[in-house]
């Protein structure tokens, strides 16, 4: 059955076209992709992330299972803090890759993308059945508010605003609110997970500021400009870390699931490897659409329109490794050549 978020009758107020993703019904778009994406990139939008997991994870032990569980070393950060992580298979693919909110020494917030919320929470619940794991879902609507204005809307909505990569434990209207400096865009701002009965009065308030909201559509557009990767596109349980240039997210100095595997890839080379181009003009090389390199084969990931560059960009994975030839994206029949570039796709001058 398809899940609605508890703001959908917002979402429709507000001219919502709405799509399935992850088993959920959720805004794509309200006005166009293109102008939410615009706005995101010049001032700030909003987003309802609330189809992404999340759950609490708490008591003696809950360390030492995330860092058993998480190819990062959730050590290497404080409380208060969040880490961008993976948790791998045996072979070194990637079964999800998530954010971990960090509130105190064994105190923390899972948060894995919205398709393997159910299977994340369960190996963690298989791993240790002794440490207090909550599922946060029905109970919260998670909101990202994405752009250059956006850390300055949420010191005014909120009594404490996180900064990169920080979270806090604050509050809208006596409320008691969690949020960290983090999203998926490329732009300043964050993520705020609020109880579902105050949920639209924030949403609400952000609208009255002058922060529109965006769906889904501009989520995805910006994220690619970013350079950031999708799960079930750039990252899956064939693709290691290594293979996504995903290497800084991984700590070799502990011990994890998939160690063993990345640490004999690093010894005896790829597989494949991630790689990113720009096409010439406004061609979009669309997922699937086959690429080449010299004797390198592969497919696009994720391919679409750069609004901002007003070009056609695209992911894609090279089976060898690529040297310095140059690459090729079929588009409708014709080998089109590309500019490899190394993403982010899109960087803000100033």
């Amino acid at each position: 059955m398809t899940v609605r978020s508890p703001l959908h009758e917002l979402h429709a107020e507000l001219g919502a076209k709405f799509v399935e993703f992850g088993g959920w019904e959720m805004p794509v778009h309200y006005r166009s992709v293109i102008a939410e994406h615009r706005q995101v990139r010049s001032t700030a939008g909003w987003f309802d992330v609330s189809h992404l997991g999340r759950f609490l994870f708490r008591g003696e032990g809950a360390t030492e299972t995330i860092r058993r569980l998480l190819c990062n070393d959730v050590a290497r950060i404080e409380p208060g803090r969040s880490q961008y992580t993976m948790m791998l298979n045996e072979a070194g693919g990637v079964v999800d890759d998530l954010i971990v909110w960090r509130w105190g020494p064994e105190d923390y917030w899972i948060l894995p993308n919205a398709a393997n919320h159910e299977r994340v929470m369960a190996s963690f619940a298989e791993a240790a059945p002794g440490v207090e794991l909550v599922d946060l879902r029905p109970s919260t609507v998670a909101l990202a508010v994405q752009g250059p204005d956006a850390p300055a809307h949420l010191a005014a909505l909120l009594d404490e605003a996180p900064r990169r990569f920080r979270t806090v434990l604050t509050g809208f209207r006596g409320v008691e609110v969690r949020a960290a400096g983090t999203g998926y865009t490329g732009e300043p701002g964050g993520e705020v997970v609020l109880p579902v009965d105050v949920a639209e009065s924030f949403a609400r308030a952000l609208c009255e500021r002058g922060v529109a909201p965006a769906g889904l559509g501009a989520r995805d557009t910006l994220r690619l400009e970013a350079g950031l990767p999708l799960w079930g596109q750039e990252l899956d349980e064939e693709t290691t870390p290594l293979e996504a240039h995903l290497e800084f997210a991984v700590s070799f100095e502990h011990d994890f699931v998939g160690r063993a595997a990345l640490e004999a890839e690093r010894r005896t080379g790829l597989r494949k490897e991630l790689v990113g181009f720009m096409t010439e003009g406004r061609q979009i090389p669309r997922h699937g659409y086959r690429l080449r390199a010299g004797s390198s084969e592969g497919a696009v990931t994720s391919g679409n329109f750069s609004p901002m560059l007003e070009r056609g960009i695209g992911l894609g994975y090279l089976t060898p490794p690529p040297d310095d030839e140059p690459i090729e994206v079929e588009i409708r029949g014709a080998w089109i050549p590309v500019d490899r570039v190394d993403p982010p796709f899109y960087r803000r001058s100033s």
